[in-house]
């Protein structure tokens, strides 16, 4: 069974080269592009894991781990950035991120980390 991924990111670009290498490696991918559309589509899907832009317009990053985590201790959220700061970082963790993975501009290679992170984060879903 595929493994289910919501990616949440404010730059399509991004967004759908991501979703696109993802789904190559075997992954079932649904996609937003704010954070009240990753709230919305978490009604009505059931991701394994979530992989979330900490800096987005509107609702950012931040704002959606700590809705999620209202509702949501164990569901495995990876904060995706290319600017982290102290500040955010430490915030994030508050939030129980389970971790961190940065936007470097080389899709192959944040792909094969995503890949990394996503096999480490099946283990959050286990009993």
């Amino acid at each position: 069974m595929k493994k289910k991924i919501l990616v949440v990111d404010d730059e399509t670009a991004f967004l759908e080269t991501i979703k696109m290498r993802l789904e190559a490696n075997d992954y079932e991918v649904t996609t937003a592009s704010s954070g009240k559309a990753a709230l919305d589509k978490l009604k009505t899907t059931n991701p394994d894991a979530i992989l979330l832009d900490i800096m987005m317009p509107g609702l950012d990053g931040l704002e959606v781990l700590k809705k999620i985590r209202r509702k949501d201790k164990k569901l495995p959220v990876f904060i995706v950035s290319a600017y982290f700061n102290e500040a955010r970082f430490k915030a994030a963790n508050k939030l129980k991120a389970s971790g961190f993975i940065a936007k470097t501009g080389d899709l192959k290679k944040e792909v094969e980390n995503i890949n990394s992170v996503l096999r480490l984060a099946e283990g959050y879903n286990k009993p």
